[in-house]
């Protein structure tokens, strides 16, 4: 039997990759699989739920019964080496892992200073939020907000995760695109306000945007965006201060019906006084 190992989201993503290669190239079941290679069956199992840290002949027995080469077994023997590290960092433009963690999730928090949360955004701002930023080429702009749409659907099932996101008023100030693009994203928040909550523009708050990802069988996660790395963290006492920030969070945020008559006064603000309040960024 396979020893168990306390999974990361990086190592539930691995996982979940090796699942996906053994159903494309073979016909065997995982129990199946398993028999093939002579090995307990639970092991399969739990390498492909990422809770089973593989040795490199665990990887070579694997993946050559799936008819893998050796460039493919290098590039797993590579990440797999930090599968289960602590703190796991990557590319900025990387989205499975993100989406793997967010769908797998019980709760989510997101707390975001200069720009809506990605899960609320409208095709036509995140659009926007992509130009602006600068540091994709314009011809993958359509796929990227594609992925980022695509996303949302956990927020369409019927076992969603509980989801809190704090958004702060500067974000709210800040214009991307045209006005009828942020009339727009104003009414999908406003239609989302139950689980939003808006930090008024006075009240400062000296934290980067982050996010927490809970977990009914997995440790919590706190998730770093930044435009050069996503940084993955599931150190015990990072993720004890997130929730501090998440506490003073829920201190200061307005409720549920302030933030919804918030974002109703931008719903219906002439964009005049939307243009003199922040930045104009695109």
């Amino acid at each position: 039997m396979a020893t168990s190992t306390p999974s990361t989201v990086y190592s539930r993503d691995l996982g979940e990759e090796l699942r996906k290669v053994r159903e494309s190239s073979t016909d065997f079941t995982g129990a199946a699989f398993a028999l093939r290679l002579g090995w307990d069956p639970s092991k399969v199992s739990t390498l492909e739920r990422g809770k089973y840290c593989p040795s490199e002949i665990d990887l070579v027995q694997y993946l050559s019964m799936c008819g893998k080469d050796i460039d493919f077994f290098e590039d797993f023997k590579r990440r797999f080496r930090n599968a289960f590290e602590e703190y796991i960092v990557q590319v900025p433009d990387n989205l499975r892992t993100i989406a793997i963690a967010e769908s797998t999730a019980r709760k989510i928090m997101r707390y975001d200073s200069q720009t809506i949360t990605g899960l609320v955004q409208t095709p036509e701002y995140a659009d926007g939020v992509y130009r602006v930023a600068g540091l994709v080429t314009e011809e993958r702009i359509p796929t990227l907000v594609q992925l980022r749409m695509e996303r949302q659907a956990i927020l369409r099932r019927h076992d969603r995760p509980i989801c809190l996101f704090y958004i702060h008023e500067n974000a709210l100030r800040t214009q991307i695109g045209d006005a009828h693009v942020m009339e727009d994203q104003y009414l999908r928040l406003l239609f989302n306000v139950h689980m939003i909550r808006i930090i008024p523009a006075d009240t400062p708050v000296i934290a980067s945007s982050c996010a927490l990802w809970e977990y009914e069988k997995a440790m919590s996660v706190a998730f770093i965006e930044t435009d050069l790395a996503n940084v993955f963290v599931q150190d015990p006492g990072a993720i004890v201060r997130t929730r501090l920030l998440f506490d003073r969070l829920a201190e200061v945020a307005l409720d549920e019906e302030q933030s919804r008559s918030k974002l109703a006064e931008y719903v219906g603000g002439p964009r005049e006084d939307l243009n003199g309040a922040g930045t104009r960024l695109a």
